[in-house]
């Protein structure tokens, strides 16, 4: 039984959340927005001139100081994961998040206010298919330096586990998992950041945390509270009192779990791995994770994907009665045996075609290439996508009998697997720009045996025979 196909999704309306920025301390809005199909995570600095737009992409983050910061061309966004997470944790696909300035409100340091924002707005389902990345082996990042570690492994469906070691008494060994993406809402999205004393004092110490009031991080004690820092912290947080409860956090907040740290570093990931860019289907395991080793990862399987995606055969149905016919290709084509290499066209579309060649031992350049060995050169691969590219050319003017078409560039060219007889080529080409002044350049890819063998780009020319 084939699996039903789960469509994109975005919001119903757009949405505003305002509150303070923690590294500048000031007020900051926030407003999703919905999004076209196949448009993924787009932030949006309306504080700017021209709104510059700048994608939830892996390849744009830049530093993983205290939080995951991402530049295009000089634009940035600061702490993307909380507002991210949310927006996977809801498993929204498509979203514009419009900020006034470089980073969302941190809000009480959790996925949770964002949550309820993109739930108000309500979740819409869109046409198109959500694409999926469908784990088949382990793939891992280590960062050597921490022993820091993240794999993704087989399974049905997206799970997390992180655990979490930092060395301190006060926080210990710390364990959290989601067995599955619709727990995000009630076990993790509310989990919220962290800190040490130490940490906390040294970025008092250097005003770099504005908008970092006691209510929106869970503060661990891990160093003795001496009177000067009590000063500092009352200052900083407005506070008359400031104390240390037994189990070893500042009185400012109450744990909603034991694990509270682990959660949070789960619900990191889960923001973190957003940039990748398309919903994973496999478990995560985290030990020690924190934003750089999570973006390091999310590149890596960013550039897996794109690499699959490029290598990915399409599916073709073969048994369907063919566009074109060779006699039909004939009265397009001049080629004629044994230089006519392409025997049915399955596909014709405005700006890309699909033909077939089915190779036999019969083929005359089997003769000598190789003896005791035949190898379809890859020259005659090219020629017959450029043969195949042809009718798509062809099919743009009323008299395709009276053009030929001309060879004036091949750029790209790679030849990945051999073609033997018995093997059925199928080429696949579409136009990187639209045909002018009967200058045609496409994309094309060969596959025969559900792997790509050959991939080129061409550049041919049009000309009318009289012209000749």
């Amino acid at each position: 039984m084939s699996e039903s196909i789960v469509k994109q999704r975005t919001i119903g309306k757009e949405v505003s959340l305002t509150g303070v920025g923690l590294h500048t301390g000031k007020e900051v809005t926030i407003t999703f927005k919905p999004a076209s199909e196949n448009q993924g995570y787009n932030f949006v600095r309306v504080d700017l001139e021209g709104n510059p737009v700048i994608e939830a992409d892996a390849n744009y983050v830049v530093n993983t100081q205290r939080g995951t910061n991402l530049e295009k061309r000089g634009v940035k966004i600061q702490t993307s994961e909380h507002v991210l997470a949310a927006l996977v944790g809801l498993e929204v696909d498509n979203c514009t998040i419009e900020l006034n300035a470089s980073e969302p409100p941190i809000m009480d340091g959790s996925s949770k206010y964002f949550v309820e924002a993109i739930e108000k707005a309500g979740i819409v389902e869109q046409e198109a298919p959500r694409e999926e990345y469908v784990v088949k082996e382990v793939i891992s990042f280590v960062d050597e330096e921490t022993g820091s570690e993240i794999i993704v492994m087989p399974s049905d469906e997206y799970q997390v586990t992180t655990m979490v070691d930092f060395g301190t008494k006060v926080l210990g060994t710390q364990n959290a998992s989601m067995k599955r993406i619709s727990d995000f809402k009630e076990e993790i999205a509310n989990a919220r950041t962290f800190s040490f004393l130490h940490e906390i004092e040294m970025l008092l110490d250097h005003g770099l945390i504005k908008g970092g009031d006691l209510n929106n991080a869970i503060v661990y004690v891990d160093k003795e509270l001496s009177a000067s820092t009590m000063d500092k912290l009352r200052t900083a947080f407005g506070k008359d009192n400031i104390s240390v409860k037994p189990n070893g956090i500042l009185d400012n907040l109450t744990l909603h779990y034991p694990n509270e740290a682990a959660r949070h570093k789960l619900l990191d990931v889960i923001g973190d791995l957003a940039l990748v860019g398309t919903r994973i289907k496999g478990k995560v395991i985290a030990n020690k994770p924190g934003h750089y080793v999570n973006t390091q990862f999310a590149k890596k399987l960013s550039r897996i994907i794109k690499i699959e995606k490029r290598n990915r055969v399409p599916k073709f149905d073969l048994n369907k009665p063919p566009v074109k016919d060779i006699n039909e290709i004939m009265s397009m084509l001049p080629h004629r045996p044994p230089f006519l290499l392409v025997d049915k066209i399955m596909e014709l579309g405005e700006d890309y075609v699909v033909g077939l060649k089915n190779v036999t031992m019969n083929e005359p350049f089997f003769v000598g290439h190789f003896p005791g060995a035949p190898v379809m050169p890859g020259v005659l691969i090219v020629e017959a996508m450029a043969q195949t590219g042809g009718i798509l050319a062809l099919s743009t003017v009323p008299d395709p009998e009276n053009y030929l078409t001309f060879f004036m560039k091949i750029d790209n060219v790679k030849f990945k697997q051999q073609v033997n007889p018995g093997d059925t080529l199928i080429f696949d080409l579409e136009l990187i720009s639209p045909i002018r002044r009967g200058i045609v350049h496409m994309r094309g890819s060969a596959y025969a045996n559900d792997k790509l063998v050959t991939e080129a780009e061409l550049m041919a020319q049009m000309v009318k025979t009289k012209n000749l």
